[in-house]
């Protein structure tokens, strides 16, 4: 059963051509309309994409980011018309045969984010102590300062209503980017609703690029891009509401 044509599936993608072709496969048989960002791959990805007809395709010509990548791939369901997008990676960390569940979601909610630690399922992997730690610090940070009550602040398999994006000013071509959407999704008071995802730890080497590959170095520069995106939305004259007034379920 696919999701309704109002709904595009996209994929950020860099050096995944161990899991591309498997993972567009199942995407295709539950989202009709299907979006691959290849983000400046150079490993086989770009050539294993161009022979699939079954995708839309856009190619940045040299690697940006994973925040670049979203951005990109917002900006075309916004310019393509779709209602709405459904975000999710290509490593294999995410389960495709979920993406209706986050359509189904959005009907009551604005942005619906996925959450690695609302439930526990058979088979759960045990993520790298030091993701999960700082996982868990920076979440409580955003919590503690947006009024929201997020328990996984980092889980790329989301969906959003494009009339919800439209309304974000979103900058931070990184890994860092998902903490700036945060910011700007409570400055637009946007209702944000966590549903629960398996704990799928495949690519345990990822790296975050030079030196945020060290822990503490990547914490700081977290805390930095929270810093900044703070600083942009309430320089524009926006209150933060208190956590009571917040839409979140």
């Amino acid at each position: 059963m696919t999701i309704s044509s109002g709904w595009l599936a996209a994929l950020p993608v860099y050096n995944e051509v161990d899991y591309v072709d498997d993972v567009l496969d199942e995407v295709a048989r539950h989202a009709s309309a299907v979006l691959v960002v290849d983000d400046g791959s150079l490993d086989g990805t770009k050539e294993r994409l161009q022979q699939r007809s079954d995708i839309s395709l856009i190619r940045h010509p040299e690697n940006r980011g994973y925040g670049a990548a979203l951005n990109t791939a917002f900006q075309f369901a916004i310019d393509e018309g779709f209602q709405g997008i459904v975000t999710l990676d290509c490593d294999g960390q995410h389960q495709p045969c979920r993406i209706p569940e986050f359509i189904r979601a959005a009907n009551n909610a604005e942005i619906v984010s996925g959450s690695r630690y609302l439930k526990s399922y058979d088979g759960d992997d045990a993520p790298p102590e030091e993701r999960m730690k700082i996982n868990r610090t920076i979440t409580h940070e955003l919590n503690e300062r947006l009024g929201y009550a997020l328990t996984d602040a980092f889980c790329g398999f989301k969906a959003y209503q494009t009339s919800a994006l439209k309304l974000l000013n979103l900058t931070n071509d990184g890994y860092a980017m998902p903490l700036q959407l945060w910011v700007e999704a409570a400055a637009a008071e946007l209702k944000v609703v966590e549903i629960p995802v398996p704990l799928i730890y495949l690519d345990l080497e990822r790296s975050f690029g030079g030196a945020l590959d060290q822990a503490e170095a990547r914490l700081q520069h977290y805390r930095e891009v929270l810093d900044d995106a703070f600083a942009t939305v309430m320089a524009a004259g926006v209150s933060f509401p208190s956590r009571e007034e917040v839409a979140f379920n």
